[in-house]
């Protein structure tokens, strides 16, 4: 990258107003704690708890899809009340005081309840920040902000992992690591203390009723939630990545730098694809994403054992998806949705997003011990590249006329 760029990207990063970076400040802290425990959990419910594929997929889809009823009823009451900061900090709360605790569990069930506790305090503050950071910038601003945070979400993923690593690998157990998880997330709620909420100058848009039909928001982003819910069919939790890759034999001590490999490219090129989306339209970068996706599913599912590189290589690959899609799925969000119901909106896309995730997880896992990785694998890369087709084709055909950042 040569000076030009650097300084042309350097200069709309700092003229970013200052809730955009202590969000992304407060979501750094949180993923340091919650992925320094995420990559473990897989290998804590085997080794610790003799749980298989079925248990995590019950687990991860019961927590993800419940918490994800959350998500809406965060976003509906953001539009009615305007105020998302008491959702954000209570969110961050409970999530962070309830992840350690898995230490202590003693069965899977266990798991379960503090999983489905730390996704409750997900789907409080999930919609509400959204919200938050969409309307601290303007709209030109938006793939920009959104990919800043999860350029400084997925630093805290490559924080977290290598914090475990290095903590297993000086001997500590892997409850230890767990507990340890604490300190971060005390550090995270007081941030998240300082926010503020955005002045708002005039009379505010009135907000519609609440209806199940998504009343008042345009038929485009319906359509664009109903691909986003078959993608999301095939996007189950990625904890049977991980799993996966312990199988291909991967050491234990490994896997938590390979999800930190993942979090490293997705940190480094998030803001600047996401910004890219600003110039050259979000469903260019949406459809080359999701098809990415299903490469590294069939490239999963295919991958012969005893091969850490190729694992590597696959990993880093699936960093470049989730900096190609996270931020851009949202800007979109916040692109197809009229002001008075975006808070509703993102309760809509992270309910999807978080609800699909039950059936994902579950089909996913009773796949995976029925009929094997390969079929499991292959099943969500179907999903992933018929999304894919339909993202230009019909969800977002009419809407290019209407918004040029939605255009190929």
């Amino acid at each position: 990258m040569t000076g030009d760029n650097r300084g042309s990207m350097l200069k709309p990063l700092l003229a970013l107003p200052r809730t955009v970076w202590l969000i992304g400040l407060i979501s750094l802290l949180n993923d340091s704690a919650s992925d320094m425990i995420y990559p473990l959990v897989p290998l804590y419910l085997a080794s610790v708890l003799m749980a298989g594929p079925r248990a995590l997929g019950i687990i991860e889809g019961i927590a993800e899809a419940t918490a994800s009823l959350l998500k809406l009823f965060s976003g509906v009451i953001v539009d009615r009340t305007h105020r998302a900061k008491p959702w954000v900090v209570a969110g961050y709360a409970l999530a962070g005081f309830a992840r350690p605790l898995i230490a202590f569990a003693t069965s899977w069930t266990g798991v379960l309840v503090l999983r489905f506790a730390d996704r409750v305090g997900k789907g409080l503050r999930t919609s509400p920040r959204d919200a938050l950071l969409a309307a601290s910038v303007a709209p030109t601003q938006r793939g920009l902000a959104f990919g800043l945070h999860r350029s400084m979400d997925h630093a805290g993923a490559v924080v977290g992992p290598l914090m475990a690593a290095l903590l297993l690998g000086l001997g500590w157990s892997l409850q230890e690591v767990i507990l340890y998880a604490l300190w971060p997330a005390v550090l995270c709620l007081l941030l998240a203390l300082w926010l503020k909420e955005p002045r708002h100058d005039g009379l505010r848009p009135a907000t519609p009723p609440f209806s199940w039909r998504m009343n008042g928001l345009p038929a485009s982003f319906k359509r664009y939630i109903a691909v986003v819910a078959l993608f999301t069919l095939g996007n189950s939790s990625n904890m049977f990545l991980l799993l996966r890759a312990r199988e291909l034999g991967l050491p234990e001590a490994q896997v938590p730098l390979a999800w930190a490999g993942v979090a490293a490219i997705a940190m480094a090129f998030s803001t600047p694809l996401s910004a890219w989306s600003d110039r050259v339209g979000r469903k260019r970068l949406l459809t080359a994403g999701w098809a990415a996706y299903g490469v590294f599913y069939l490239g999963l599912g295919l991958a012969p054992p005893a091969t850490p590189w190729l694992l590597f290589a696959l990993f880093a690959f699936y960093g470049l998806f989730l900096a190609a899609t996270e931020g851009v799925e949202k800007a979109l969000v916040a692109d197809l949705a009229p002001e008075g119901l975006r808070g509703t909106a993102f309760g809509w896309f992270n309910l999807t997003a978080g609800l699909l995730l039950l059936p994902a997880s579950v089909i996913f896992g009773e796949i995976y011990q029925q009929a094997g990785a390969l079929a499991a694998f292959a099943f969500s890369a179907g999903c992933a590249l018929t999304a894919a087709g339909l993202l230009p084709l019909w969800a977002l055909r009419a809407a290019a006329r209407d918004n040029p950042k939605n255009r190929s």
